[in-house]
């Protein structure tokens, strides 16, 4: 893999709209998207144009998948699987992940409510200045930068319409 130097941006993709949860029949990690996110999930590719990008690391589900396939097609790369990032999965293997991937060219997705947790745990422990009740839309995307050492700064791209 080709080496990038500092600062390179880890980009955290919150899943675009999938419909809601409490409608949906079958099993949650099987809901997709809605017209409305496969045209966020296109929407990435141009949005997130300008950025680095070596690994597409995905949650398992479905709606997150389908989120990243249009940037991965479009970086002609696959699409990881990673259950860190799953709705099920726990903050500290996430953050791990995070901090293992800081500083490297990568997309994560994953699921709103993870993405709360990890932004309000930077924000404590690393000091990564967010506002108060920032926002965390689906399809939106948190650009991350760090010093080699912690987060140190987080600028938000809202959802393509």
């Amino acid at each position: 893999m080709a080496s990038y130097a500092r600062p390179v941006p880890l980009l955290f993709v919150r899943h675009a709209h999938a419909g809601n949860r409490h409608a949906w029949q079958g099993p949650d990690r099987d809901r997709p998207l809605t017209p409305r996110g496969c045209r966020q999930a296109e929407a990435l590719v141009t949005q997130l144009a300008g950025y680095p990008v070596a690994r597409i690391l995905s949650s398992p589900y479905l709606r997150c998948l389908q989120t990243v396939e249009p940037l991965a097609r479009a970086r002609s790369l696959e699409v990881e699987g990673c259950p860190e990032l799953g709705d099920d999965a726990e903050a500290a293997q996430a953050l791990a992940l995070l901090r293992e991937l800081a500083g490297s060219p990568a997309v994560l997705c994953s699921h709103g409510d993870l993405m709360v947790e990890l932004l309000d745990t930077l924000e404590a422990v690393d000091g990564l200045p967010l506002a108060p009740d920032y926002p965390c839309a689906k399809g939106s995307t948190w650009v991350l930068e760090d010093n080699g050492r912690r987060f140190i700064q987080a600028a938000y791209l809202p959802p393509a319409r």
